[in-house]
């Protein structure tokens, strides 16, 4: 792991779908949950194919900036689908922005809600920028952070690797020098290059990492207070 300037940080930023939780336990609980709902309801495999693409597209679609990309996202969708708007609209609210919340406290990588407790007592101010709306996951995984940025918000309307994002938070935090910031993110083509465009340093998490990831930062960030 990195060396980190504790000493002059001044805010961290985390990304939110495997950063600070994991992924892959998530998923396993989404497909199992998935898999029993539609086992009973076969008539409604139109759904599976709304899901399927609408996250191919979003990747596709992977440093767009456009006027409204939330409601681009779903038009994107619509566009490989027979369905209506409505339809694409309830399907991913349900699958992708409600359901999956009940598990995320249980997901959550260890030690990350005594990280948080730590930077809170230490003055580092803390913000998430996602890709997707992160407002209702922190609130179920109990994290509470000083500002929430995602990039379908009317102020940055742009994906991932574009900056905006990581720039609006800065505007907003009323960070002057990005050697103070650090942004952590587990996808090097996107929170990585997102990062660097900005200027902000970077530090990767992964699956291999992510169980004592926040624990030994945890361990790190104690010992630059003593």
């Amino acid at each position: 792991m990195e060396k980190i300037p504790w000493k002059t940080l001044e805010i961290i930023i985390f990304d939110l779908d495997g950063t600070l939780y994991d992924q892959l336990k998530l998923r396993k609980k989404m497909f199992l949950a998935l898999i029993g709902y539609y086992l009973l309801r076969p008539w409604r495999y139109k759904d599976i194919l709304i899901l399927y693409h609408f996250r191919k597209e979003r990747e596709k679609h992977a440093g767009s900036q456009q006027k409204n990309i939330q409601e681009a996202q779903y038009q994107w969708c619509l566009n490989k689908v027979d369905s209506s708007l409505a339809e694409v609209k309830r399907v991913i609210n349900k699958w992708i922005f409600d359901f999956p919340n009940r598990y995320l406290r249980k997901c959550s990588y260890p030690g990350i809600h005594s990280f948080f407790e730590e930077l809170e007592k230490q003055g580092i101010s803390t913000a998430v920028y996602s890709d997707y709306e992160a407002k209702n996951k922190l609130e179920k995984m109990d994290i509470r952070v000083d500002l929430v940025a995602s990039s379908t918000q009317t102020e940055i309307n742009a994906l991932k690797p574009l900056p905006n994002g990581l720039t609006y938070i800065l505007s907003k935090m009323g960070i002057k020098n990005k050697e103070n910031c650090l942004f952590i993110g587990d996808r090097e083509e996107l929170d990585g290059e997102c990062s660097r465009v900005a200027g902000i340093p970077f530090l990767l998490i992964d699956k291999k990492t992510g169980p004592y990831f926040y624990r030994q930062l945890l361990e790190k960030l104690k010992k630059s207070g003593i």
